[in-house]
């Protein structure tokens, strides 16, 4: 329960750190476009975009907080190791968030009072900020699996080296997954409800116009960043071969060490059989993916206790993760050549519902992937050091604060999505009726 508990809580403020880092990549990206072309359309999705970030960043302050009380409350274990060890991340991230937070407010509050530039300062500035924060806090699960810069003696921590914990072995590979991965979510987010729109507006006019300008930026965005997410997961996967082969073999069904190992895409894995039922099997590609080579040998589960498995049903989730990414990739492919190789100045109606679902998808994606990177870990909370059992808190009453923070999360979606529903209907659309670019008139 404990475990379902901070589960819940990290699977609520993913979906709002994620966005809150790949919204403000696509104002700062409109920003430079209405600098260099004076497309008025262009400033009006950076307000508009900007009231959205605010709103979700206003969710994620508190669901945040809620994260680091309960990793006090109910992982004492561990945040023993974390005080002695790794509180470097989180000592730093509390300047990072300070730095979007003071960004955040003067380009909500003071954009009209400043130059273009200090404009694209402003809004480059918050997502440095809320970028850093969001590698600095993952950094500790990164720690988590790849754990480095102290050893235990006796049962006491020893030998403590806080820049090597920080920089750990899966460090950088982690960080540049958490940036991708949410600058990908960011962009879809936005194309989901731009092709929302198109659906709902008159072909050819000017409001059509305009979201059509927003959707094609998303998917540009989204797609180039699916390519590096996917290139950045080749990467993610050597890494597991190398520091957590087990958790390789369980995201696979591999039971069998063997070399020229098959990659399993579909189907479920059977603890009885041994087997990965109803899978397509592409031959050696699971040993291309670990090391770059086809004879690579990849451990099998069979060469671990079965206590020590991760659980198996995380190979469903991998197979989420990566075949939602792939798709991704050609959803951002298809919007760019429909209109820039094609050269169609519409797109049809299917398209447009593909292009709805992107977003949710990508969200999705962020969902499958958290879960089994932590699920996928189990049964230890820092690799080979702690086990998960021995890190949790021992206390009673775990199952009634579960039901109360999941009604507390039920309650802040719902509010947010009245929030966004009552802010932007009352604040509806307005667009410049010229299709001509202008320059920045005085607000």
């Amino acid at each position: 329960m404990t475990r379902a508990a901070f589960g819940t809580t990290m699977a609520f403020h993913i979906i709002f750190a994620t966005l809150g880092v790949g919204l403000p990549l696509m104002i700062l990206l409109v920003e430079l476009l209405f600098w260099r072309t004076k497309d008025r359309d262009y400033e009006t999705m950076a307000k508009r975009w900007t009231k959205a970030q605010a709103i979700l960043l206003g969710v994620a302050i508190p669901s945040g907080t809620i994260s680091g009380v309960q990793l006090s409350l109910l992982w004492p274990g561990f945040m023993e190791v974390v005080g002695k060890v790794i509180s470097l991340p989180f000592q730093i991230e509390i300047f990072a968030f300070f730095l979007e937070a003071l960004f955040m407010s003067i380009y909500v509050y003071a954009a009209h009072r400043l130059s273009p530039a200090m404009r694209l300062l402003s809004v480059f500035m918050v997502l440095v900020g809320a970028t850093a924060s969001a590698i600095l806090i993952t950094n500790v699960h990164a720690f988590e699996g790849t754990p480095a810069g102290f050893r235990i003696s006796n049962g006491e921590i020893v030998d403590v080296d806080p820049w090597a914990a920080f920089f750990n072995p899966s460090f950088f590979v982690t960080a540049g997954h958490v940036t991708v991965s949410a600058y990908m979510t960011g962009a879809f987010a936005i194309a989901g409800v731009a092709a929302w729109k198109l659906l709902r507006s008159e072909k050819g006019g000017r409001v059509y116009r305009y979201h059509q300008k927003a959707l094609l930026l998303g998917l540009i965005v989204g797609g180039s960043f699916s390519l590096l997410t996917a290139l950045n997961g080749h990467e993610s996967a050597q890494l597991l071969h190398e520091y957590q082969p087990e958790k390789l073999a369980a995201a696979e069904g591999l039971f069998e060490t063997q070399a020229y190992a098959p990659l399993a895409i579909g189907g479920f894995t059977d603890r009885e059989t041994k087997e990965v039922k109803y899978a397509i099997e592409i031959p050696w590609a699971l040993s291309f993916l670990a090391a770059n080579r086809f004879d690579e040998v990849v451990v099998g589960l069979n060469d671990y206790p079965e206590e020590l498995w991760p659980p198996l049903y995380i190979h469903t989730l991998f197979n989420g993760m990566v075949g939602i990414g792939s798709l991704l990739i050609v959803v951002g492919f298809l919007g760019f050549a429909w209109k820039k190789l094609l050269r169609r100045s519409e797109f049809p109606r299917w398209v447009l519902w593909i292009f709805v679902a992107s977003g949710p998808l990508a969200l999705l994606g962020i969902e499958f992937g958290w879960i089994f990177a932590c699920t996928g870990r189990q049964p230890w909370v820092i690799y080979r050091v702690m086990k998960t059992v021995d890190a949790a808190t021992a206390a009673a009453g775990v199952s009634t604060f579960f039901w109360i923070f999941l009604a507390v999360y039920l309650f802040l979606a719902i509010v947010t999505l009245l929030v966004f529903r009552s802010y932007f209907g009352r604040h509806p659309l307005e667009l410049d009726p010229h299709d001509q670019p202008r320059e920045r008139t005085a607000e």
